[in-house]
């Protein structure tokens, strides 16, 4: 058996395929990010082309969102069975797969099956690349992983880009699926060598605990930080736009500028994140990065203005999306091979929980009220993430024993 010290020690032997990994994952996680944007994006053109009403296109969304959760646990029994190599080269081929489906869909139906199939995809992808993350990190012995969701956001934002340019120049709606789908399958055939394998990643030390022996007190906080970031993290994709449209009454291209700010500062702020959790450590970052939230949100729901309410949602990207990153960090620190895969795949689930709490709850209060009170509950969710601060580590470690983290993790703020 390798004591973890020996075992960062092996891994950091193997500097050369720690970088290959580290880019071949950054791939993936730009590639979730890029079609993820690509197909809602397209969203309005699908709705045109199977005259879909609002209801059916809320009905999609929450699709995708409950079959990832199918996708996160189908990726859990492969990175069991095989290694989280495996499950994230499948999820990264199915998302090719389906999307050649969505684009040559005939009919509604069938658009329906492939986005279904594309909604598994997104699951077993986004649990395969945290998987990979995290084994990468322990190589590493240092923080690196927001690093990664930087990737993921300069990934949405050149999907974005990417529809914005084939709509402006006639390409139908098949071709610019079918070319995006293409981009994933040329990244997976890419990358999928290059990340890490079962010698590499799964095989840990056998004295770390299995990931059902993980407090469960430990695993629901995580649980609930990830499903209120995601949620947040939702409300602004889903409803910043009509916020600034309906309430604030500004024009559609200055509407889109809301969430192109967010993701913007999110990017910044992943680029930078790193460095400040190995400078501050976790426990810092995350308050720190809720309370700038917070404040970013408090301006957003008081503004009497498109301008301030842009500025407001810029503030608010630049802490938040910093903080589910840290939330696969702190729960890489409680076990590790196999048993690692098991606990990733769990806690990724609720991802979706929070995108569907995030998004019914705001569109509830909203329909209920108006788009002003519904950003309230965003808000109300940043308050909270302050709070849950204080279940991370002080200061970032490589690989701390199972117990030792949790007993870090309980100390009181």
């Amino acid at each position: 058996m390798l004591p973890p010290q020996s075992r960062n020690t092996q891994l950091s032997a193997l500097h050369p395929t720690l970088r290959a990994a580290r880019g071949a994952n950054s791939m993936a996680f730009a590639l979730q990010g890029f079609f993820l944007a690509v197909i809602l994006t397209e969203l309005p053109q699908l709705k045109d082309k199977f005259a879909l009403s609002d209801g059916l296109i809320v009905a999609i969304v929450a699709l995708i969102s409950l079959l990832a959760g199918v996708g996160s646990i189908t990726a859990e029994q492969i990175a069991l069975r095989w290694s989280s190599r495996t499950a994230l080269r499948v999820g990264l081929a199915l998302i090719a797969v389906s999307g050649v489906a969505i684009a040559v869909s005939p009919n509604t139906i069938t658009a329906f099956l492939a986005l279904g199939a594309y909604g598994v995809a997104v699951g077993i992808v986004d649990a395969g690349t945290n998987m990979q993350a995290v084994f990468i990190q322990h190589g590493y012995g240092r923080f690196i992983l927001v690093s990664f969701y930087a990737a993921w956001s300069a990934g949405s934002i050149t999907g974005a880009l990417f529809v914005s340019a084939f709509e402006a120049l006639h390409v139908p709606l098949w071709a610019s699926i079918a070319t995006a789908a293409a981009v994933v399958l040329a990244g997976c055939l890419a990358a999928g060598p290059r990340l890490l394998g079962t010698d590499e990643a799964e095989a840990g030390p056998a004295e770390h605990e299995p990931a059902d022996s993980v407090p469960m007190r430990i695993f629901w906080i995580f649980g609930a930080v990830i499903a209120l970031a995601f949620a947040i993290d939702l409300a602004v994709g889903n409803w910043s736009a009509l916020y600034l449209k309906d309430e604030l009454l500004s024009s559609s291209a200055t509407a889109a500028l809301a969430l192109a700010a967010y993701q913007g500062a999110s990017l910044v702020g992943r680029l930078t994140g790193d460095l400040w959790v190995r400078r501050l450590g976790p426990r810092a970052v995350v308050r720190v990065a809720a309370a700038v939230g917070s404040v970013g949100l408090v301006i957003v729901v008081v503004a009497p203005g498109p301008v301030i309410a842009i500025l407001g949602f810029l503030v608010a990207g630049i802490g938040l999306p910093v903080i589910a990153p840290l939330c696969f960090s702190e729960a890489g620190q409680l076990t590790s091979g196999r048993n690692l895969d098991a606990l990733i795949a769990r806690l990724n689930l609720f991802n979706y929980a929070g995108t569907l709490v995030g998004g019914a709850v705001v569109g509830t209060v909203a329909d209920a009220a108006n788009l002003r009170a519904g950003f309230a509950i965003p808000l109300a969710f940043a308050v909270a993430l302050i709070g849950f601060a204080g279940v991370f580590h002080t200061r970032t470690t490589a690989t701390p024993s199972p117990a030792a983290s949790a007993e870090s993790a309980a100390e009181p703020a």
